[in-house]
C-alpha cells in the first residue's frame, strides 16, 4: 500500500513538473516577437532568407533577436549566435536575463531544468569585426557540422557594419544560408542624423535592402519602443506596430 501511495505521489509530481515546463514553453511561444505583426511563418524567415532589425544604438536590437532565438530554441531548432562586438559571456547574459524575465514567475527548479535542456540548441561564436567574412564563418560552421556538433536552423549576426560592408558579403551570406537551409538575422545600427524615408529604409542601408526578405525597425517614442514592420509583412496583417518594454526589453503582451 505504501509503495502504491509513493508511486502515486511520484507520478503526480512528474505530472506537475511536466505541466510547469509546458507553461514555460507556452509563455516563450506566446511572446514570439514578430508573428503578431503579420509575418505568417512562425520562424518569420524561410530557408535561405535574410532578416534585419534596424535601430539606433541602445534601443534593443540584440534583445529582440535573442527573443527570436529563444522562440526557435524552445521548438528545438538550433540557433547560432555570431557576435562581432561582445564576448561569449556577455551574449550569454542576454539570453539568461531575458529567459529569466520571461519565465521567472515559475518554479525555479523547473525553470532551471527547462533552461538547461534548451541550451543545447544554442551555440555562440565570436569574431573580430575586421576578421569576419562569409568564408571564415562557413569554415567554422562546416567544422561544427562535419563533427555532428551543431547545425543551425537560425543564425544571428550581431554587429556587422552595414555602412562599411558592400553587397558582396551579404550575397555570399545569402548563398550560404540557401546552401545549408538556414535563415540569417542581422542587427543594423542606424544613425540619428539620417532623414526618414517614406518606406522607412535608411539611406545607408538602401544599397542592400533588396537582399532582405524581412525588415523590422525599432523606434523609441518617449517611454516606449515601437516595433514596426518595414518589409515582408503579409497584406492581411492586423497590427502595424507592437511594443518592446524599455525596462525588461520584452515584447509587451
Amino acid at each position: 500500500m505504501a509503495t502504491g501511495v509513493a508511486f502515486w505521489r511520484e507520478r503526480n509530481v512528474i505530472h506537475l513538473v511536466c505541466e510547469e515546463i509546458n507553461m514555460i514553453k507556452n509563455e516563450i511561444i506566446a511572446r514570439n516577437p514578430l508573428i503578431n505583426l503579420g509575418y505568417g511563418n512562425e520562424y518569420i524567415l524561410n530557408d535561405g532568407g535574410l532578416g534585419a532589425v534596424l535601430a539606433h544604438a541602445g534601443v534593443g536590437k540584440t534583445a529582440l533577436l535573442v527573443q527570436v532565438a529563444l522562440h526557435a530554441m524552445t521548438h528545438e531548432q538550433p540557433v547560432l549566435h555570431v557576435s562581432l562586438n561582445d564576448a561569449v559571456s556577455k551574449v550569454d547574459i542576454w539570453y539568461r536575463e531575458l529567459f529569466h524575465d520571461i519565465a521567472g514567475k515559475y518554479d525555479s527548479a523547473d525553470m532551471r531544468g527547462f533552461w538547461e535542456r534548451t541550451l543545447v540548441y544554442r551555440f555562440i561564436m565570436t569574431f573580430k569585426v575586421e576578421g569576419f567574412s562569409a568564408p571564415r564563418l562557413e569554415e567554422r560552421l562546416t567544422d561544427l557540422m562535419q563533427q555532428n556538433i551543431f547545425k543551425p536552423h537560425t543564425v544571428i549576426i550581431d554587429g556587422l557594419r552595414f555602412d562599411e560592408s558592400g553587397r558582396g558579403l551579404l550575397m555570399e551570406l545569402k548563398e550560404m544560408a540557401a546552401r545549408y537551409a538556414m535563415r540569417i538575422w542581422f542587427t543594423v545600427h542606424t544613425h540619428r542624423h539620417e532623414p526618414p524615408q517614406k518606406d522607412g529604409i535608411p539611406l545607408s542601408f538602401r544599397h542592400v535592402a533588396d537582399l532582405f526578405d524581412v525588415l523590422v525597425e525599432l523606434k523609441a517614442h518617449g517611454p516606449q519602443i515601437d516595433i514596426k514592420p518595414i518589409k515582408g509583412q503579409s497584406a492581411d496583417a492586423k497590427k502595424d506596430a507592437i511594443q518592446l518594454d524599455p525596462t525588461t526589453m520584452l515584447i509587451k503582451g
